[in-house]
């Protein structure tokens, strides 16, 4: 759905993004991380048509965003930080009004707002003024506005800020069903938030890709390669385990268990089970070590920064 080449955007002597390369498969959840000014902004303005790259090929469902921006902006839902809403008008009239810039004819207008207030739960506001919803309601009008033309391309930035708990789960709850049936790109950085909702993530800092992949692996690399280990046996010191081969350490956490540095592999992991198995001490759980989302953010983010700095 979405593919990014060696994308540069440069205002004035400012490096914004520098040669950001990453795709989006049909149907994923991603989400687009990054401290602030690392770029993700600039980024998902380039996709949507607002801003055109310096150098570099984005492409939306097949479509080139310099060659064929209209098409682009079709196949596009945006829903920016703050929800490009009017005050003085009732939830249904805006609707109507941003069904019809986007192009949506009139005899299918009537069911487009109808499908949108559905799925982002506004029917009870329906025809209440813009400007006297809450927060929580003015964030669903922006994201029925963000899916009134049917877009197969959803990006989100910040779709949660400034929200209470209940309204964060409400919303989580309505990004989640959307994103069953086309592709979401979510900003944010509420990261349980990206953890509880999204497949896969990009993590930019400083204009370019520090770290990409499924959530899960990335939760499983972010503890440096670490195994959690609980046997049945368990030997009188940590540092037994710490002399097995590909072990480069071990931590004992009670109970039979202990944290290894080890690889977390699958075949490193056959190995040290046979190992472990060979010496007696009856493994019952050899599994890679996870961490939070915030604690990965964290760590690529500081070692990056740490070897750009080192090269400088």
């Amino acid at each position: 759905m979405i593919e990014i080449e060696d994308l540069y955007k440069v205002y004035g002597q400012v490096h914004a993004v520098r040669g950001i390369s990453f795709t989006v498969h049909r149907g994923e959840i991603l989400g687009f991380l990054g401290p602030n000014g690392a770029g993700k902004s600039t980024t998902m303005k380039v996709m949507t048509g607002l801003t055109p790259p310096t150098s570099g090929r984005v492409r939306i469902a097949g479509h080139d965003v310099l060659e064929n921006p209209i098409a682009v902006r079709r196949e596009i839902g945006y829903l920016p930080e703050h929800p490009p809403l009017y005050p003085e008008m009732t939830v249904t009239d805006y609707l109507d009004f941003a069904a019809a810039i986007r192009g949506v004819p009139r005899r299918r207008r009537g069911a487009a707002i109808a499908s949108a207030v559905e799925r982002c739960g506004l029917g009870e506001v329906r025809r209440r003024l813009v400007g006297n919803l809450s927060k929580g309601f003015r964030q669903r009008v922006g994201l029925a506005q963000a899916v009134i033309h049917d877009p197969r391309l959803l990006i989100l930035d910040e779709p949660t800020v400034g929200l209470d708990p209940t309204q964060v789960i409400e919303i989580r709850s309505i990004v989640r069903e959307i994103g069953q049936e086309r592709t979401v790109i979510l900003s944010s950085h509420i990261l349980p938030e990206v953890q509880a909702t999204c497949q896969r993530v990009v993590i930019i800092d400083r204009g370019r890709v520090v770290a990409e992949g499924p959530i899960d692996r990335l939760l499983a690399a972010g503890r440096g390669g670490r195994l959690f280990v609980r046997l049945r046996r368990p030997p009188e010191r940590a540092d037994e385990l710490a002399a097995l081969p590909g072990v480069s350490g071990a931590d004992a956490l009670g109970d039979g268990a202990f944290s290894l540095a080890a690889p977390p592999d699958d075949d490193a992991r056959e190995r040290l089970v046979a190992e472990l198995v060979a010496r007696g001490w009856g493994p019952v759980e050899v599994r890679p070590e996870t961490t939070s989302l915030e604690e990965v953010f964290k760590e690529v983010v500081t070692t990056e920064r740490a070897q750009t700095e080192a090269v400088a």
